[in-house]
């Protein structure tokens, strides 16, 4: 399974009026982790993916200057959909989990099937019944030698 780890640092802009990360900064963090591990894989279509579902669960709170380690994989293929499972690491504790559910469209803005080359370069393939579910698998899952991790340099600052 493919994963990827972005390294970003919270920022004063990321944060509410009480100094911990507004909810929404997690949603970003997120999307550029899904991004660039998209790139990474070498795949050029990052606006075919439509948010369908979001799940965030917030553990601890993150603050101005933490610097955090966005993980993410993708947990589940469905035949027009990518789950990605995702959370946020700050020395080496995970305090923000979640789970975004994207559709793929096609040109017309149609949900299409996923493409199998996706699926390839995701490391994720179909079970028999057309989907994969990897629950519990997805970010700090379980480690096979199949699996792939890639880094940003950046830390966003």
């Amino acid at each position: 399974m493919r994963r990827h780890v972005e390294p970003v640092r919270v920022e004063f802009v990321d944060t509410d009026a009480g100094g911990r990360i507004h909810h929404t900064a997690a949603l970003r963090w997120a999307e550029r982790a899904e991004h660039a591990l998209l790139r990474a894989c070498g795949w050029p279509e990052l606006t075919s993916f439509p948010r369908r579902r979001i799940s965030v669960e917030f553990l601890a709170p993150l603050r101005f200057g933490d610097e955090v380690e966005v993980e993410i994989a993708a947990s589940r293929v469905g035949r027009t959909s990518v789950t990605w499972a995702w959370r946020m690491v700050r020395a080496g504790a995970t305090c923000v989990v979640g789970e975004t559910t994207c559709v793929y469209v096609g040109a017309d803005g149609r949900p299409a099937p996923v493409p199998v080359a996706l699926r390839e370069v995701l490391g994720v393939q179909p079970d028999d019944a057309g989907t994969t579910d990897q629950a519990g698998r997805g970010p700090g899952g379980s480690e096979t030698s199949e699996n792939c991790t890639t880094r940003s340099d950046s830390s966003g600052a």
